[in-house]
């Protein structure tokens, strides 16, 4: 009887196969429901995912939780390919019921409350329209962030091939060269470097270049000189000549900053067009509306002064917003930095305002000035209504005049019986001109609290940041110096002495004397004289290139120093190039980037100004014209010609309430644009855009203040003399 014959190694692979899956529920239903994420990718996207894009995750699953609307599937794959590009666990389905039960709530709670407070119709077919009009854009709302997600990673992505080219010139290894990148760009594309490593460590691809290929084709759309970079950053590990690499690794640099440039040129060139749009629908258009409003109101007695605040401060800044974000969304890579106290724990306490007293170092939050400071102004503002509610009689000043209710020429105050047939008990004002002036403070403090809380925020760490930059600009020369000594064969010890006293009397030279002094008279080596976290020189001058060309040079050390200071010199000159497109960008923005910043700094709060104060003066006119006439009417003297003439006239919009909404509309507009410019030239750079905020909103605000005083008293004076001529 023959043996039995073995069993195959096949089949044996099968059955253990079986065994093993069924142990562990390794189905394809089960991997498919349950997605594999590593704790610290969790734990990191956690930390770095904006708060409002976990609140918006949140809200959009618990709606696709109670309506489960589904979209077509065409639809459904594109909304998913953006929801995956800003990492957020939604499905389609909680993006289109978020989309319309959000509206509908809007709908009926704004409906309801509104109606409650004001008794209008106005405001129930504002909300009506309000939730029809945002179904769509929140539909959007996916592709909207994934375009602000792309815009601020591609702002990184010069920065990403440099950090890449400049770690495989001396190793190369591609993992380790990705989390070089990583570690040293900031969140978003920071964030997306360290997924394509989590999703091999996770096994959901076999290799890094199965992961990166992967990832680069989600840009195949919107930045294809990032994937060729890439790819020849791939091919330098295929090649077997040493030169051969490192011409494709120059040559993967090379082809981002000559894309980044033309497609810069192009943006340029478009954007004269859509920036004189939001120039013309954003500050023309709504101030010349506001010249013709004053006259309209007071023959309509219908319209009130909150129907204009929610066409100025609600309606038209978030037009000019989205406006202004649809703009930005175009925007091709670039250049950009980041706020280092955002990613230095040791710099965390300049944002706060420090104050030495003695040996100790007092740190006041700004954000309790900015509230101290808004709070007093904003409540010398209210103070006409304070008044009112509280029953203070009305002041009067300038002579006496019968025809105003405190019985002099100007009011304080200035309170009024109704001239409606409606409401003719009603009491309605203040129309005074001092009430009118109070009101600018009104407007000054919540500018200025905005404004000051940026700009004590910002100040300091943006002194460190333009002192760091400062040595950037020379570092590519101090580089090359270091690089000579390295390559004569000096220790890199000694050769950081050397360049320090060649170079001693610029940034850079004091940055080397630093990392000569710990080296020297602390016995540090040279990468605790430069990393070490109290008395490192990177500690003095935070930048990222700066960081990683020395931890660069702490790796080639080890190579030797002639390796040492081919790849110094090779960083110097990547610096210099970098340098040189990032100067052109500017050049190409230049035009656009200081007609808007005259728009902000200027044009806006000085039309705006000279728009209330004669706006000031018709409403003082019509007033007074009114009283002068409901006086003759009361003795009998008027004529019928002047009797239609009394009853012509409605209650008008007071200037207080007036200017109060234009000074809004400024703030607002000088904050969009602001945001807007900045983006325009520094992409997403938050410590520019708050350190730009907080000298736009102090500024401008305080020259339409002071605009709107002057022109307010003049044109009143005015209004005072022909009316006294007119009745004389």
């Amino acid at each position: 009887m023959p043996p039995p014959e073995p069993p195959k190694i096949d089949e044996l692979l099968k059955k253990y196969k079986q065994r093993i899956g069924k142990e562990l529920d390794l189905t394809p239903e089960a991997a498919v429901a349950k997605p594999t994420f590593s704790r610290e990718y969790k734990q990191f996207k956690k930390e770095y995912l904006p708060k409002r894009l976990s609140f918006y995750e949140k809200a959009c699953n618990i709606s696709g939780r109670i309506l489960k609307l589904t979209p077509d599937k065409k639809k459904a794959a594109l909304m998913q390919e953006d929801l995956n590009t800003c990492h957020l666990n939604i499905t389609p389905t909680g993006v289109l019921s978020f989309a319309v039960l959000a509206p509908l709530l809007i709908i009926l709670l704004g409906s309801l409350i509104s109606f409650a407070i004001f008794e209008a119709l106005f405001f129930v077919v504002f909300f009506l329209i309000v939730g029809l009009v945002i179904i769509s854009p929140l539909m959007n709302m996916p592709r909207y962030l994934a375009n602000n997600w792309r815009m601020k990673a591609s702002n990184q992505m010069v920065l990403c091939i440099f950090y890449m080219v400049t770690y495989m010139r001396h190793t190369s290894n591609l993992e380790h060269a990705i989390n070089f990148a990583a570690e040293h760009l900031s969140p978003p594309l920071s964030l997306d470097l360290k997924k394509i490593l989590w999703d091999v460590e996770t096994e959901k691809y076999e290799s890094v270049k199965e992961s990166l290929d992967e990832y680069l084709e989600t840009w195949r759309k919107y930045n294809k000189e990032f994937i060729e970079a890439f790819h020849l950053i791939e091919s330098s590990l295929y090649e077997p000549s040493e030169s051969r690499r490192l011409s494709l690794l120059d040559k993967s640099l090379d082809v981002i900053l000559t894309e980044t440039y033309e497609k810069m040129l192009h943006y340029a060139h478009n954007l004269k067009s859509p920036i004189t749009m939001l120039h013309m629908l954003g500050i023309i258009l709504p101030i010349l509306g506001l010249v013709i409003l004053p006259l309209i109101v007071n023959f309509l007695g219908e319209v009130k002064w909150y129907h204009i605040a929610t066409l100025y401060n609600i309606v038209l800044p978030i037009g000019v917003h989205f406006l202004g974000k649809s703009i930005l969304s175009k925007r091709p890579t670039g250049y950009g930095d980041t706020d280092i106290s955002e990613e230095n724990p040791e710099l965390k306490k300049y944002r706060n305002v420090l104050i030495k007293i003695g040996g100790f170092e007092l740190a006041i939050n700004p954000l309790v000035i900015s509230i101290v400071i808004g709070v007093i102004f904003f409540l010398i503002g209210m103070s006409p209504l304070l008044m009112h509610s509280l029953d203070i009689p009305d002041i009067g000043f300038f002579g006496v005049d019968g025809s105003t209710p405190c019985g002099y020429k100007y009011c304080l105050l200035e309170y009024r019986q109704s001239s409606s047939e409606l409401t003719p008990d009603k009491i309605v004002g203040p129309y005074g001109i001092g009430s009118a002036i109070l009101s600018v403070f009104a407007v000054l403090g919540i500018s200025l609290s905005f404004g000051i809380y940026y700009k004590l925020k910002s100040k300091n760490v943006i002194k460190i940041r333009n002192k760091a930059k400062k040595l950037e600009d020379e570092f590519a020369s101090a580089l090359f110096q270091l690089g000579n000594r390295l390559g004569d064969g000096l220790p890199a010890e000694i050769a950081f002495g050397r360049v320090a006293e060649v170079m001693k009397d610029s940034v850079s030279g004091s940055f080397f004397e630093v990392v000569s002094s710990n080296i020297r008279r602390m016995g540090m080596s040279v990468e605790q004289a430069i990393f070490n976290p109290k008395t490192g020189a990177i500690v003095y001058f935070p930048s990222k290139m700066i960081d990683s060309s020395m931890k660069v040079l702490i790796q080639s050390i080890k190579k030797g120093p002639k390796v040492a200071a081919q790849s110094l010199t090779n960083i110097a000159r990547y610096i210099k190039e970098i340098h040189k497109v990032n100067e052109r960008l500017r050049d190409l923005m230049a035009d656009i980037i200081s007609s808007m910043k005259a728009q902000i700094s200027f044009l806006t709060p000085a039309i705006a100004g000279i728009v209330v104060g004669i706006t000031s003066m018709v409403t003082t006119i019509l007033g007074k014209l009114g009283g002068q006439l409901g006086k003759l009417a009361e003795t009998g003297e008027a004529s019928a010609s002047q009797l239609n003439l009394v009853s012509m006239f409605g209650d008008g919009i007071p200037t207080y309430y007036f200017q109060l909404i234009v000074g809004l509309y400024v703030v607002q507009i000088a904050y969009i644009l602001t945001i807007i410019s900045n983006g325009i030239e520094n992409g997403s750079d938050k410590l520019a855009e708050r350190y730009a905020l907080g000298n736009n909103l102090t500024r401008s605000i305080a020259l339409y203040a002071i605009i709107t005083l002057s022109v307010m008293l003049l044109f009143n004076i005015i209004a005072g003399q022909i009316m006294q001529v007119t009745f004389v």
